[in-house]
C-alpha cells in the first residue's frame, strides 16, 4: 500500500499520563505507522497532571499565540512539543491555562467531571485543526481515540470542508470503553457553532450531550470505526451499525488490522 499522512488526535498518550488502554495505545499505534513508513503527527491535551520538566515539553512560538473564541470568550492557544525517545515519536500538546494547566484529566481531585468538559474538546478540535493548518500538511486520514476528539469528526465535515489541509481527508474514530460521568450542560450546542457547523445540524440530538451522544456525534461524521477495547459501549456500537461504515473489530495485534484498515478507508489513488 502507498505511504500515508496519518493524524492521531488523541485523548491520552503514555508516558504522560498513567497507563490505561488508550494511552498504551496512544503511544503504540503513531509509532507502529511510523516505523511502516507512514507519515505521522501527534496531538493531545497538555492536562494539569503532566509534569512539564520531566516530560522536556517547551513552547512552540510560531504556532502559539492564536486565540480560539469559545462561548463569546477568547481563550489563547498554546502549542507544546516534546519527544518519546524510545518510540522516537514527536507529540504537540494544545495548552490553555483555564482549560488544561490548572486541571486534571477529565474529572478534578475529587472525582468529579469538570462541568465545561463539553467546552475543553472543542478547544481542543480546534486548537488542533489550527495548528495542523499552520503546518501547512495535508493528513489523508485523522484518527481520532477519546472523548476530548469527538467533535474533530463534525468540525472536518462541516467546519473545515473546504478547508485545502482537510478538504479529502477521512476520518477514524476508536471507540474505547473509558466514558464520562455526567453530560456536558445545556450550552455544548451553543459553544459548538463555528463556522459552517450550525445549530440546525445538532437538532437530532438530545440537548443535554452525554457520553454516548458525543459518540453519536463522532460516528455520524466518521468514515470508519474501530472497536479498541474488547468491550465498548453497545449502543455506540449498534448506531454506529446502522450507520452502514467501515467498522473494524477488536484487535489484540492490532498493526496489521489497522493498515488494511486505513487502506480501506483512504485508498491508493490509481
Amino acid at each position: 500500500m502507498a505511504k500515508k499522512k496519518i493524524l492521531f488526535i488523541n485523548q491520552e498518550i503514555a508516558p504522560y499520563v498513567p497507563d490505561s488502554n488508550m494511552s498504551l495505545m496512544g503511544q503504540a499505534l503513531p509509532q507502529v505507522m511510523q516505523e511502516r513508513g507512514h507519515e505521522i503527527r501527534t496531538f493531545m491535551p497538555k492536562w494539569g497532571n503532566i509534569n512539564e520538566r520531566r516530560g522536556q515539553l517547551h513552547e512552540v512560538q510560531r504556532l502559539s499565540g492564536m486565540n480560539l473564541i469559545i462561548n463569546d470568550t477568547d481563550h489563547p492557544l498554546i502549542i507544546k512539543v516534546a519527544s518519546i525517545q524510545s518510540a522516537r515519536i514527536q507529540i504537540y500538546f494544545i495548552d490553555n491555562d483555564d482549560y488544561f494547566s490548572k486541571r486534571q484529566m477529565a474529572s478534578d481531585e475529587t472525582g468529579e467531571d469538570y462541568p465545561d468538559n463539553g467546552e475543553r474538546a472543542i478547544f481542543f478540535a480546534r486548537g488542533v485543526l489550527e495548528t495542523v493548518k499552520k503546518l501547512r500538511w495535508v493528513p489523508d486520514i485523522i484518527h481520532c481515540q477519546g472523548w476530548m476528539s469527538a467533535v474533530v469528526p463534525l468540525y472536518i465535515k462541516t467546519a473545515y470542508h473546504d478547508e485545502p489541509s482537510f478538504a479529502n481527508t477521512k476520518v477514524v474514530t476508536s471507540l474505547f470503553t473509558k466514558s464520562l460521568k455526567k453530560d456536558l450542560g445545556p450550552n455544548f450546542k451553543n459553544c459548538l457553532e463555528f463556522r459552517d457547523t450550525k445549530a440546525d445540524l445538532l437538532a437530532t440530538y438530545n440537548d443535554n450531550f452525554d457520553f454516548e451522544e458525543l459518540g453519536k456525534l463522532a460516528i455520524d461524521y466518521s468514515d470508519g470505526i474501530i472497536k479498541a477495547d474488547k468491550s465498548v459501549n453497545k449502543s455506540l456500537l449498534k448506531h454506529a451499525t446502522s450507520k452502514k461504515i467501515p467498522i473494524l473489530d477488536y484487535h489484540e495485534d492490532f498493526a496489521d488490522a489497522y493498515e488494511a484498515f486505513y487502506d480501506q478507508i483512504c485508498p491508493d489513488e490509481e
